[in-house]
């Protein structure tokens, strides 16, 4: 059985997937070591992993980074340049600590030392992507967060959006001195692209999401490998749980109001408006308003708010889900194949949401024109048009027949060596 470091950074719906394909690794023999950030060390031990500490050590907490984070147009330049970048040399050094008798490492998107150090060590690597966008095919191009006026360019021919991912590139080049440095202290080549186009570990690449989403491109690196979403709930409080299924059984079903684990700490007035678009359509509704964040106001006995529950627990009983597009969070929606209101921050969810969009499935509003008023009126519009729900039910079909572990698993064994990672 083989040794694998998983090494993820972000939010938790960057975690989940590395704890759900852990869970099987770990199911089959093989010994799992997680490196993130410290403040997920419970998350690590508590599902059975060993631990490593993985920095730059960011306060996941902290509203302030977050805010930060989350803006649409500065949030990519702030966590590259501001959070990642200056610690780029620690990142390195964690992470050859924590890789020191390791078999493979699969790395999440932002853990820009994994090529170097399998470049210095000859370590096998797989990388990943979580979402359609990060993926940077110009034959199906995303929508960046920073211009979501783009998806009115997709018919463009593939050549003009290389043209345009060159001409990002050459200004993400200005955020990554430090990662050059780093390179060049190696003793290896500096002239190398950890965030578009040399992203792909050239063994493979695992692209973790649904073709409900985005179906495998002629330009994607011939190392890559679609698995399908791979899911992963967290922990469950009985209690909670209770409550939550009692509350969903006591009448029709309500209106799923989330922002997922990052957003969700720059809420702002969004549950708020959330609840007063509820009453003004005279529907149940159901708050997940986040741990440690502040109770909504105008709660009443069909309109209820709870810190955390399992999205699975909660989403195929939904009527509709508002939430922010995170690839996870959207994962979850297209599962359990109910119609969507999504308010995109940053970063994936505005590619995410304009991909649910065009699916038929979805409807976007901005967080400027997040009010009662106008987010009722297209809730009611969700509501009242079966073509939402008769186009989200095959979707939902394709993401329970993917098996994104088990794909995975199988890729994973195949870069050990073997049939697959039931057999290393």
């Amino acid at each position: 059985m083989a040794n694998i470091v998983l090494a993820t950074m972000g939010s938790l719906g960057d975690l989940h997937p590395m704890i759900a394909v852990g869970r099987g690794l770990a199911s089959v023999g093989h010994k799992v070591t997680v490196a993130t950030w410290s403040g997920y060390e419970a998350n690590v031990v508590t599902n059975g992993f060993a631990f490593r500490p993985l920095r730059p050590d960011i306060d996941a907490t902290d509203r302030s980074i977050h805010r930060k984070a989350m803006d649409a147009y500065g949030g990519p330049e702030y966590v590259i340049r501001e959070l990642i970048m200056p610690s780029i040399g620690n990142m390195y050094d964690d992470l050859a600590e924590a890789c020191t008798s390791a078999d493979l490492l699969i790395s999440g998107e932002i853990v820009y030392a994994a090529a170097a150090l399998a470049e210095v060590t000859g370590i096998k690597w797989i990388s990943t992507s979580l979402s359609p966008l990060t993926m940077f095919s110009s034959d199906d191009p995303g929508v960046p967060p920073q211009a979501p006026w783009a998806e009115v360019l997709r018919p463009l021919p593939a050549f003009a959006h290389r043209w345009m991912l060159q001409a990002a590139r050459l200004q993400i080049r200005t955020w990554i001195g430090p990662y050059r440095d780093l390179r060049r202290r190696l003793g290896l080549n500096v002239d190398h692209d950890p965030i578009v186009f040399e992203k792909f570990s050239p063994i493979r690449h695992l692209a973790m999401f649904s073709r409900a989403l985005a179906a495998p491109q002629a330009d994607w690196p011939s190392s890559a490998r679609q698995t399908g979403f791979c899911f992963f709930d967290g922990s469950h409080d009985a209690a909670s749980t209770d409550r939550i299924a009692s509350f969903i059984g006591e009448g029709e079903p309500p209106i799923v109001f989330t922002l997922g684990s990052a957003a969700v700490l720059d809420a702002g007035n969004f549950f708020n408006e959330s609840v007063e678009a509820a009453k003004r359509l005279g529907r149940r509704a159901l708050l997940l308003y986040g741990r440690d964040c502040d109770r909504p106001n105008g709660l009443n006995r069909d309109i209820a708010a709870f810190e955390y529950a399992p999205y699975s627990d909660v989403f195929p009983h939904a009527a509709c889900i508002v939430h922010q597009g995170g690839v996870g969070t959207t994962a979850q929606a297209l599962r359990a194949g109910v119609p969507q209101l999504i308010m995109p921050y940053s970063h994936d969810q505005f590619d995410n949401a304009a991909r649910a969009r065009r699916a038929g499935v979805a409807e976007v509003v901005s967080r400027d024109n997040y009010n009662a008023r106008d987010v009722s009126g297209v809730i009611e519009r969700l509501l009242s048009n079966r073509g939402y729900r008769e186009k989200a039910a095959p979707l939902a079909s394709l993401i329970r027949s993917e098996d994104g572990v088990a794909s995975a698993l199988a890729e994973i064994g195949r870069v050990l060596g073997t049939t697959s990672a039931a057999a290393a």
